[in-house]
């Protein structure tokens, strides 16, 4: 590499890395950015039967990915326990890690995903994560379990949502649940859960938790906020929880046994949802005219109509725009246009230099010169989004092809969703190395990162460049997926034959594997691309 390119290179990764930690927030809102939004579907609720739960990772953590095999092992082997695993740098590294303790390991593990928290396995289980805090005191650090290494026990032991639970809940028992308060919603092909989880308090390194499920026509969220209310336990098929869970309550003196017992507000005390929540269930339940100054919401509500995966993608780029709830809405300019007659008309529109991710320092410079100009309402699709997915999980296909998250790296909304199968055996290279610490041309976070961001520097006339991209390459997968499946399909019938001959294949797998990374490549080369396109299009902009 020339002098001259190591210098651009080096320019690049200041500008951007310094464009970035600008745009923290308060110390206040940080502690909102450790967060995510998860949307759970029922299988009677989508249009073709798939069970769906997802994740957006809105914080600081490690953007590398890859496929762990399914694993046999000998007698008396353990499972390490570590503490640090969101934030190592590559896929190799273990800079950070604690060593905590150690399990007994089972005989045989399945094949998972390893995202930051982990979230599938090669059974069509899903996990997706949001935290919501709780009361502080609960918190016993004492505990072995964060939250992440619960999802990958359970994603490497269990095949249905409800084996999760329960092992999530024993482990927790045994061994102890040092984490804050934290809610997995947990789905397979045939129905989703959420389960909230938290500490036991300083005398006890155990764990208190309640699940309850999605009804199979319904629509749940999960947005940083407890949100299980009343639980009845002897109705077992929608609801679980910890034998400890009236006990702990009255030893904490949250509940004296008077007033009902609602989970949500004995354990958080937090007005049980948000925006997000709200506009997720308006959205897909208009009829219901939920009102976003309630006390409280539902737990979950019936869809008005079946709903389709370009719908769900759809809600996870909402940033409400048009609506009273658009940050940028009061950040109007006027704009000059002559005709061909010479006729000067003025307009008033939304800046260009307005866009729906400003940053804390941007919006508070914003309000000094009017106030409460600008009014955040914390979007679905945000700009420290490490990484999001969509489950699909679908029981009339094979594992292989029935199960895939759709997946997307930096701001949703600003970047292409890939399939990602249960059936895949490997990823891109690019997605091994995380891109939060430097940039790099090796990490495929810093094709999105870098391009999203110069987008934002003049959005009025960069958003009719970006979007449009976004939408190809989605349309390309949705107009072709079909197809794509019916091939898998194929090869799957000819790998069972060939395994009835004695000779074991994977051509279905592969097939997947390769589509799949295909089509990754194809994006970040895309978005690679665009961000120098931008360099140019800003060079005066900043």
């Amino acid at each position: 590499m020339s002098l001259f390119k190591k210098v651009f290179l080096s320019l690049i990764s200041l500008v951007l890395i310094n464009f970035y930690s600008s745009a923290q927030e308060t110390d206040e809102e940080l502690y909102n950015n450790q967060s995510c939004t998860s949307i759970m579907l029922g299988k009677g609720a989508t249009d073709d039967g798939s069970v769906i739960t997802a994740h957006t990772c809105d914080a600081y953590y490690r953007t590398w990915l890859e496929f762990v095999p399914a694993q046999k092992f000998e007698r008396d082997t353990t499972h390490k326990v570590y503490w640090g695993t969101m934030h190592t740098h590559t896929r190799w590294s273990k800079n950070g890690m604690e060593l905590k303790g150690e399990i007994p390991q089972v005989k045989e593990t399945y094949a998972y995903l390893n995202t930051a928290y982990p979230c599938l396995n090669e059974k069509q289980l899903a996990i997706g994560e949001t935290t919501f805090g709780g009361k502080k005191e609960l918190k016993n650090e004492n505990g072995l379990f964060l939250i992440e290494e619960l999802q990958r026990i359970a994603l490497q032991r269990c095949t249905t949502a409800r084996q999760a639970i329960k092992l999530i809940g024993q482990l927790i028992k045994e061994y102890g649940y040092g984490d804050s308060g934290e809610c997995i919603t947990i789905a397979d092909p045939k129905e989703v859960w959420q389960m909230e989880i938290l500490g036991e308090g300083p005398d006890k390194i155990g764990g208190v938790w309640a699940a309850q499920r999605i009804p199979d026509d319904h629509v749940g969220v999960s947005a940083n906020i407890a949100r299980i209310a009343e639980i009845n336990l002897k109705d077992t098929d929608n609801f679980m929880a910890s034998d400890n869970i009236y006990e702990v309550a009255k030893k904490m003196g949250y509940w004296d046994e008077k007033k009902t017992f609602k989970f949500w507000e004995v354990y958080s005390g937090k007005k049980p949802f948000t925006i997000r929540e709200f506009h997720v269930f308006n959205t897909l339940a208009p009829s219901l005219n939920l009102d976003f100054e309630s006390e409280e919401l539902p737990f979950s509500v019936k869809v008005d109509k079946k709903v389709n995966i370009r719908q769900v993608v759809e809600l996870y780029k909402a940033t409400y725009d048009g609506t009273e709830y658009e940050m940028i809405r009061n950040l109007k300019v006027a704009k000059k246009t002559r005709s061909e007659d010479g006729t000067e008309t003025v307009d008033t529109i939304i800046s260009p230099a307005a866009h729906p991710w400003m940053s804390y320092d941007k919006r508070k410079m914003l309000d000094g010169i009017k106030k409460d100009i600008v009014k955040r309402h914390r979007p679905i699709s945000v700009q420290y989004c490490a990484y999001s997915w969509i489950a699909q999980l679908r029981d009339d296909l094979p594992d292989e092809i029935g199960g895939k998250i759709w997946f997307s790296m930096d701001v949703p909304q600003l970047s292409p969703r890939i399939p990602i199968y249960c059936g895949n055996l490997s990823l891109p290279e690019s997605y091994y190395i995380c891109g939060q610490d430097h940039f790099s041309r090796e990490s495929a976070l810093w094709a999105f990162r870098r391009a999203n961001r110069l987008a934002m520097v003049n959005w009025g006339s960069t958003k009719g460049m970006i979007l449009p991209e976004v939408e190809k390459f989605e349309n390309k997968v949705f107009d072709e997926i079909e197809f794509i499946e019916n091939r898998a399909k194929e090869l799957y019938q000819q790998d069972i034959a060939n395994a009835k001959k004695g000779e074991e294949t994977q051509l279905c797998k592969t097939f997947l594997t390769d589509y799949s990374n295909d089509n990754a490549r194809s994006s970040i080369n895309r978005w690679w691309e665009l961000g120098d396109e931008f360099w140019v299009k800003m060079r005066w902009k900043f």
